[in-house]
């Protein structure tokens, strides 16, 4: 099956903080382990102004771009876990960029499928604020841009990072139809995530795994919550929050996951697409901070979207 790679080396210019995790060098680590696959190397464009407006606010937007550093100035934090260097913005965009080429270009039938290999990543990104390394919420964009620019009735984004995509969640508690379906370490950061989060129009499924969880309590967690409520939903398209913090060599977290997981999920959610949506599936990188881990497991997940 024909997956598409939609990447940009201006993110590697997003420069954070010595000893910060979400560091140059997991973009690299990533690119190196997909290298010798064979796949449809594409460049990531620069999102519009509009297009980020489908789920951020123009005040926020506004202040951003206005906190961005000249070249050669220092470091601005966002917060204590977000910063942005002159080379951040580029970056920041062509994050979304990636994913919304990637909708235009499964939408358009010319690949099957896409693994958005980008930084910063965003599911933590709010409306209204960058949060936990995450400016644009680029996996929110690349959902509402599917509906607003094809139409589509229903899209599903199902996020298996370690941590709980807040604001994927809280684009989702306003677009009812747009599904979203989370597996996390729970409790943890940020915080939200709980069992019992399901959104006024019923759109949210949560499945929390407790600190020290194994794949089999993962595996476990999408065959009775996540798949059947993607099945349920009936989406024209799936996009995966695709983060690989969960690995049991992340230094971040609690889960004992592996790059065997990983190789599932992504032929579990492949074939709920094919059952919905002929296969169409849009993935987008968010965590994963073991270098090495990293690296295996997103070609473990990429291998499996394409041979399968």
């Amino acid at each position: 099956m024909s997956v598409a790679l939609f990447t940009h080396p201006s993110m590697l210019d997003h420069e954070v903080p010595p000893g910060h995790p979400e560091r140059p060098a997991r973009l690299a680590s990533v690119l190196k382990a997909l290298e010798g696959m064979y796949l449809d190397r594409r460049e990531a464009p620069l999102a519009t102004r509009a297009q980020i407006e489908l789920v951020h606010d123009g005040v926020y937007l506004d202040a951003l771009d206005a906190a961005f550093p000249a070249p050669g100035e220092r470091l601005v934090a966002l917060d204590p876990d977000t910063t942005v260097s002159h080379g951040s913005a580029e970056a920041a965009l062509r994050a979304a960029g990636a994913v919304i080429a990637a909708v235009d270009a499964v939408q358009g039938g010319e690949i099957a499928s896409a693994f958005c290999a980008v930084r910063p990543p965003g599911h933590h990104a709010e409306p209204w604020s960058a949060m936990g390394f995450c400016l644009y919420n680029n996996a929110a964009i690349g959902a509402l841009h599917a509906m607003r620019a094809h139409g589509l009735r229903r899209v599903a984004v199902m996020d298996f990072d370690v941590h709980h995509g807040n604001g994927t969640q809280t684009v989702a508690t306003r677009e009812p139809a747009m599904f979203y379906g989370s597996t996390h370490e729970h409790p943890f950061y940020p915080g939200t995530g709980a069992e019992t989060e399901h959104g006024p129009a019923g759109n949210i499924v949560n499945a929390p795994l407790r600190a020290g969880a194994d794949g089999a309590a993962f595996r476990r967690a999408m065959e009775t919550r996540i798949l059947p409520a993607i099945d349920s939903f009936a989406p024209d398209l799936i996009i995966i929050s695709a983060g690989f913090d969960a690995h049991r060599a992340d230094p971040l977290a609690n889960l004992q996951l592996d790059e065997s997981d990983y190789a599932w999920s992504g032929r579990a959610l492949l074939e709920v697409a094919r059952r919905h949506c002929g296969g169409r599936v849009v993935s987008t990188l968010e965590g994963g901070y073991d270098l090495v881990a990293l690296g295996r497991s997103s070609a473990a997940f990429v291998e499996a979207l394409r041979s399968g």
